[in-house]
């Protein structure tokens, strides 16, 4: 069985990747998209600089493809965080990637 990613001709290119969220700097809506290039158990979460984990934006099992995400500048609470500078990272299988992402107001 040949993967599906093949098919449209993007097997050898294709990889998992973060990219960067945009808007950045953003108030009050940011958007984070990633590629998949095969199912996967994927975590993706926001932290603080103190590394405090503020959001968990994703926390389950994905197929392959490319996602977004939204993130509203609130905590696992649904409260709004402060103004600042703020890291995200995807955890995919084994792949892990961080970027930075700065929230005005």
């Amino acid at each position: 069985i040949r993967d599906p990613l093949w098919s449209r001709g993007l097997g050898d290119v294709y990889k998992r990747q973060l990219h960067n969220a945009y808007p950045n700097p953003f108030n009050p809506l940011t958007t984070i998209n990633y590629d998949l290039p095969k199912n996967s158990f994927v975590r993706i979460c926001i932290y603080d600089l103190m590394g405090r984990q503020i959001k968990t934006l994703v926390n389950e099992n994905m197929m392959a493809g490319y996602r977004s995400i939204n993130w509203n500048a609130t905590n696992n609470l649904s409260q709004p965080v402060s103004a600042g500078l703020y890291i995200y990272t995807i955890q995919a299988g084994e792949f892990m990637k961080t970027k930075k992402m700065v929230l005005i107001k």
